[in-house]
């Protein structure tokens, strides 16, 4: 005997298989915001500096930039939290993208010694972080100088049209049919920020598997109020 699920309710149990954002060359979106950004990375081998810093805030496309950057210079990619100095001596040359630096969330002597090895002849170095170096605060004089040295690459707050540029991509990485006039209403209503757009296209994708329903204008503002919700509870 099986048991039915609760009147008015006709979701259904959701089996969460992930999903691959594509993160290529070819998937990135330039806009005002990151064009000088993604023109410098491509720019590589001809860096004035070994050592570069991409900063911007969350959601801002800094890891897709790495990405794309680690795959042009055949960069290793490891979190600040999970840096690795010996990972990297024994690479050749010693190419290295260190992503989410902020303070504590690294040894301040690891990510120095980091610094010089890719200093060496052939290295280089990217570093992203959400926090604009001169503001890092490292006790380490020798790392701060580092920093200071290391060419800075600074992404803007994103337009309206590369937000909803980006909206329509993160639905197409999730497989989901939005037409443009659905990623366009979401834009009203919505943060303007990249952040918000990947946690508005996850919160819609949910409730789409769990309803077995397309993607809709209702859909896009149940997504919209939940999320609101949220954050005022």
């Amino acid at each position: 005997m099986t048991s039915e699920p609760p009147a008015g309710r006709a979701s259904q149990l959701i089996l969460d298989l992930g999903h691959e954002e594509a993160t290529g060359l070819a998937d990135f979106i330039p806009g005002a915001a990151n064009r000088a950004a993604l023109a410098f990375l491509l720019a590589w081998p001809g860096w004035p500096h070994p050592a570069a810093v991409l900063c911007g805030p969350a959601g801002s496309g800094k890891s897709h930039l790495a990405r794309i950057w680690a795959g042009r210079a055949g960069a290793a990619i490891q979190a600040a939290s999970a840096i690795s100095p010996g990972d990297v001596a024994a690479r050749r040359p010693p190419r290295l993208v260190i992503e989410d630096v902020a303070p504590g969330a690294c040894d301040e002597r690891d990510l120095f010694h980091l610094f010089n090895l890719c200093m060496e002849p052939g290295g280089a170095l990217l570093v992203t972080t959400p926090t604009p170096p001169a503001r890092l605060g490292f006790a380490l004089a020798d790392l701060v100088s580092r920093l200071r040295a290391a060419t800075l690459i600074a992404i803007a707050a994103p337009d309206e049209a590369l937000i909803e540029a980006v909206l329509v991509k993160l639905f197409a990485d999730r497989q989901l049919d939005v037409t443009p006039a659905i990623a366009a209403f979401a834009l009203t209503r919505m943060e303007r920020s990249l952040s918000a757009a990947r946690e508005l296209v996850a919160r819609v994708d949910r409730l789409s598997l769990a309803e077995g329903r397309r993607v809709t204008r209702p859909l896009v503002a149940r997504a919209l109020d939940e999320i609101g919700a949220g954050r005022e509870r």
